[in-house]
């Protein structure tokens, strides 16, 4: 019997800065342009705030700011992924989304010992493909960290 992990899985690659990221195709909901967030108090400085998404709040992450990159200045040219991560539904700001990946576990190197605890924390590993180092995220640790940050904030 073939093991599924051979098939490779689908990744959504994108843009922070000059950076390129990719996460799992399977937990984006949808992408779309750029709306300016209302502000939250005491929330972390990489939540840029809350947008109405057909009647639902949504969160908007600065996925520049997360990663401990300078913040995002965000233009028309922006996009937020919309991404279902467990039960959360949170929208990821980034600079441009460039396309689709299909990558093997084979293909995923691990993120090297030098990197920062947190810089580990959040990119599983990277990929080489075109030329291109892409850092794969792990969706599930920005959010639940997110979450957890934002129950720790004082009301």
């Amino acid at each position: 019997m073939q093991d599924p992990s051979d098939h490779g899985r689908e990744l959504i690659s994108f843009r922070i800065g000059a950076q390129e990221f990719c996460i799992g195709v399977n937990v984006v909901r949808e992408i779309r342009g750029w709306t300016e967030a209302t502000p939250l108090p005491h929330a972390p400085s990489y939540v840029r705030g809350v947008i109405n998404l057909r009647g639902a709040v949504l969160p908007i992450i600065d996925m520049a700011e997360r990663l401990g990159l300078p913040a995002s200045e965000p233009t028309p040219q922006h996009v937020i992924i919309v991404a279902e991560i467990g039960a959360e539904t949170v929208g990821l700001l980034v600079s441009a989304v460039c396309g689709i990946l299909t990558a093997t576990e084979q293909m995923i190197q691990p993120t090297p010992d030098i990197a920062s605890g947190s810089s580990k924390a959040y990119v599983q590993g990277l990929l080489t493909i075109e030329n291109r180092m892409i850092g794969l995220l792990c969706a599930e640790t920005l959010v639940s960290r997110h979450l957890h940050a934002q129950q720790l904030e004082p009301a």
